[in-house]
Formats: structure tokens, C-alpha cells, sequence
């Protein structure tokens, strides 16, 4: 911006020294609301005015500052451009669309974080987690147990199920009698014995008179 000025103060010189200058911009410095060189008239009159510190040069032309641009400078501009469809609010700044993030909407973000190793990505305009294995969800926060949990399980990891009272097993399908059952008997259910013939009862230890 002060190279800018500058340059400013060196037309306004020139012109009083001898009349209307032609001015010749570097092309490093020089904004894109113009093209150089430009005959800078003190008396033009820009209607409307030139925006965010724009120098009206002759009438109804406008020279840009630095990160401005457009008929009456005013548009930001952002270089490298804001990306993933983001909008340029001021020099350097991009408002960005919803999943992306960063200083110029470069960087894929999924609302509230991708968890258990999973990695935001986008695919087709769309922001998701790509979890890793054993982890399913839009946040990759529910475990998967491919073999399931029965009984009233829960999985609380990658093929972990946490079982319900008087369940066991990687499945939680097999079910736990505190007194054993006897005589071939078998435990269907907590504290539950599946009797064979010719015996019954809580542990199978009754003989059924035949």
C-alpha cells in the first residue's frame, strides 16, 4: 500500500511540472482494475467513486490498489484463489462453503473431526470420513464386530463385544449357568440347563422314573 502512495505523489509531481503525464507502471505492481500505461487526470470525476482506495485517474477509470479490482475497484481479489467454490471477502481472506477450510478453502473439513483414525476426504464435492478398518459412521465412531453381538451385546470395538449379564463368548451367544449342569445337560439361557431324558431340574441331577 505504500508503494502505492508512492507512485501517487510521483504523478501528482510530474503533472505539475509540466502537464499531463503518461505513467508507466511496473507490471508487478500494477492492479487489474487498469491496464498501463494511463494519462492521470487530477480534475477526472468517477461516478460512482472509486471504492477502497482507488484513485480515479481520468473519468469513469478507476486505479486499483493492491487486492482490489473491477470498473470501480470493488472487488477483493485473493491470490493463490480461493478454492472448492470459497469467496473472496477481502485481500487474502476467503469465506469458505461448508466441509472446507483453510486460508483459501484448500483443506476438506468434516464438522466435528473424524474419529478412531478416520481421514476427512472429499468425493465429488462431498465431505465425509473414510474410516479405517473396524469403524463405521459419519464420524467413524461406531465400532463394527462382524460376527456380531447377540443377547443383548454391544460392540465397543473391532470385533469386541461387551455381553450382557450371564452371556459370554466372542458373540455373546453362549449363555453362563453359575451352578453346572449334569448328566449331558446344557445351558441355553442364564442359569437355565437344557436336560436330556431321563433326568430334569435347575442342574439335571433329578432321575424321572420311567
Amino acid at each position: 500500500m505504500r508503494c502505492w502512495w508512492r507512485a501517487w505523489l510521483v504523478l501528482l509531481l510530474a503533472f505539475a511540472a509540466g502537464g499531463p503525464p503518461v505513467a508507466r507502471a511496473q507490471p508487478s505492481k500494477v492492479s487489474r482494475g487498469v491496464a498501463v500505461p494511463f494519462i492521470f487526470d487530477p480534475r477526472a470525476v468517477c461516478r460512482p467513486p472509486c471504492q477502497h482506495g482507488g484513485l480515479c485517474i481520468r473519468n469513469s477509470t478507476c486505479f486499483c490498489p493492491k487486492g482490489y479490482e473491477g470498473e470501480r475497484c470493488q472487488y477483493a481479489t485473493c491470490y493463490p484463489k480461493c478454492k472448492n467454490g470459497g469467496r473472496c471477502l477481502r485481500p487474502g481472506k476467503c469465506r469458505c462453503q461448508p466441509g472446507y477450510g483453510g486460508r483459501y478453502c484448500h483443506k476438506v473439513s468434516c464438522e466435528g473431526g473424524c474419529q478412531n483414525g478416520g481421514e476427512c476426504i472429499s468425493v465429488s464435492g462431498v465431505v465425509k470420513c473414510l474410516c479405517a478398518s473396524g469403524w463405521a459412521g459419519s464420524r467413524c465412531q461406531e465400532a463394527v464386530c462382524p460376527q456380531g453381538c447377540r443377547n443383548g451385546g454391544a460392540c465397543v470395538a473391532p470385533g469386541i463385544c461387551s455381553c450382557a449379564t450371564g452371556w459370554v463368548g466372542g458373540a455373546c451367544h453362549l449363555a453362563l449357568c453359575r451352578l453346572p449342569c449334569h448328566h449331558g445337560g446344557k445351558c441355553i439361557a442364564p442359569d437355565v440347563c437344557r436336560c436330556r431324558s431321563p433326568y430334569s431340574g435347575m442342574q439335571c441331577m433329578k432321575k424321572i422314573k420311567q
